[in-house]
């Protein structure tokens, strides 16, 4: 953002300019959402208390009974901000408890996105307050405390109904717990041009169709199932075998032509008479299971969901790492290298995607070097390490390829949070694989699939909602082209 902020000004936008269209665009928003009452803006010392000096003027000038705290002294304020606050006409009280007594909503414009330190001291105190009373909060470019960067709480943080940040959306906004104190995160244009995005080099986007969309693999018409993939659940435990057929309907529903579960034959027993598009068949040994995934035809593997952590889950996960197929890895067959991860990054490669929640990633990649605790970090960590690509789960799914590139997926309701939803998600990557995609691309088309499915279902929902509710969410997005 600093890079942003400079590139407007070269492009002859002035600071100034920049501070007074943010001011105005949290004005406006406050006055979009809110019937008149009376305001308290609590400024910090830098520019985004600068900010929240011009939006106090802004609302004032609309007919709103403002008042504003200021952390520390005015005569102490620099650069903009110190401009800023010489346009505030009204008073300014000291930052502290007392300011907010007869506040019916906060404008919170102490601290902004690059703040690294714990929170103490009257900010505390006055945060505290603010959350006692449970008064409504603005906030500006990102919640006081949050840290821009990870999403962390320094310390403390309220928990805003609006935010309104600049430009773009910053990774705290996205990453939880950052993304729950944010609230309704909205995006104000303040003239920074869009060519500051690409000169600056940024890596990581918000997971998005328009990301993917124009390369998502639509039946063709003059096309045969073959043409759209042949994808292969493996079931090995014959205890677990609902997350098998959970996953391998995924793949079905997700456009992969052919899809077919294969394990032990007493698995096989169990899933042959609870599927009817998808094919069974069971393997003996090692050998008959390499024997049944070397077919040209079967041109993707998941492995992992209900498998048990055993010697066969790993003598099966490194047998179909060597074909050199498209491979998914979830669950068991990510915790079964546990004491042994460098065996597994070995045998992936780009074409593979690992789908861990937060123990399997832990048992596989344990602390990062990276010591900022950043989710997005570890996760690009993760995937330069093993070289395949890495979807960290989560209600902040990060995914990750070993070249860099991330994104963060943000519409995943509290819904998902149910037995068997992995599952689903593990099928839907492997049956978008299994027709081309590759794993960056088809790990970011499933995981925002996953929550937009989710989503549409609504409350009471089970694992298998969501096989049975994609096409009405594929419906939806096809109709965007």
């Amino acid at each position: 953002m600093y890079d942003a902020d400079q590139a407007a000004i070269d492009a002859g936008v002035s600071s100034e300019s920049l501070m007074d269209s943010a001011g105005a665009a949290i004005a406006r928003h406050v006055g979009d959402r809110y019937e008149k009452r009376k305001v308290v803006v609590l400024c910090g010392p830098g520019n985004n208390g600068g900010d929240g000096f011009v939006a106090g003027r802004y609302l004032v000038e609309a007919g709103w009974d403002v008042s504003v705290a200021l952390l520390g002294k005015k005569s102490a304020l620099k650069g903009d901000a110190a401009k800023a606050a010489k346009t505030w006409k009204g008073k300014i009280a000291p930052l502290s408890p007392d300011a907010i007594e007869d506040a019916e909503l906060v404008v919170d414009a102490i601290f902004g996105a690059g703040l690294s330190r714990d929170i103490e001291g009257e900010v505390r105190a006055t945060l505290e307050a603010v959350i006692g009373r449970g008064l409504p909060v603005v906030a500006v470019d990102v919640p006081s405390g949050v840290n821009g960067d990870t999403g962390h709480v320094q310390g403390i943080a309220v928990v805003a109904d609006l935010t309104v940040t600049f430009f773009r959306r910053k990774t705290g906004h996205t990453l939880m717990p950052g993304r729950h104190y944010s609230g309704e995160t909205v995006v104000a244009d303040i003239g920074i041009p869009d060519s500051a995005l690409t000169e600056n080099g940024a890596r990581v986007e918000e997971n998005h169709p328009d990301l993917w969309l124009a390369r998502y693999p639509w039946p063709q018409l003059d096309g045969h199932k073959y043409d759209r993939g042949y994808a292969v659940v493996v079931a090995s435990n014959p205890d677990m075998t609902g997350a098998a057929r959970l996953a391998a309907r995924g793949a079905l529903r997700i456009g992969a032509g052919l899809v077919g579960i294969v394990g032990p034959a007493e698995a096989t027993a169990i899933n042959a008479v609870n599927v009817t598009s998808v094919m069974t068949a069971s393997y003996a040994n090692k050998q008959g299971f390499i024997d049944f995934i070397s077919d040209s035809r079967r041109n993707a593997i998941l492995l992992g969901p209900g498998n048990g952590i055993s010697d066969s889950t790993r003598e099966n996960v490194l047998a179909a790492l060597a074909l050199g197929k498209a491979c998914v890895l979830d669950a068991d067959a990510l915790s079964v290298f546990r004491d042994d991860p460098e065996t597994l990054f070995e045998a992936l490669s780009d074409n593979c995607l690992l789908t861990p929640h937060s123990g399997e990633f832990m048992r596989l990649f344990g602390n990062p070097s990276d010591n900022s605790g950043s989710k997005l970090a570890q996760t690009r960590e993760a995937a330069e390490r093993c070289g395949a690509t890495v979807l960290f789960k989560g209600a902040d799914t990060v995914i990750a390829a070993p070249d860099g590139r991330a994104v963060i997926n943000t519409n995943a309701p509290p819904e998902l949070a149910t037995a068997g939803a992995g599952d689903v998600l593990a099928g839907f990557a492997i049956g978008l694989m299994a027709q081309g995609l590759d794993s960056f691309t088809a790990a970011s088309a499933s995981a925002w699939l996953h929550g937009e499915t989710a989503r549409a279902f609504g409350p009471g929902l089970i694992s298998e909602d969501l096989n049975e509710t994609l096409p009405g969410v594929l419906k939806e997005l096809k109709a965007r082209l």
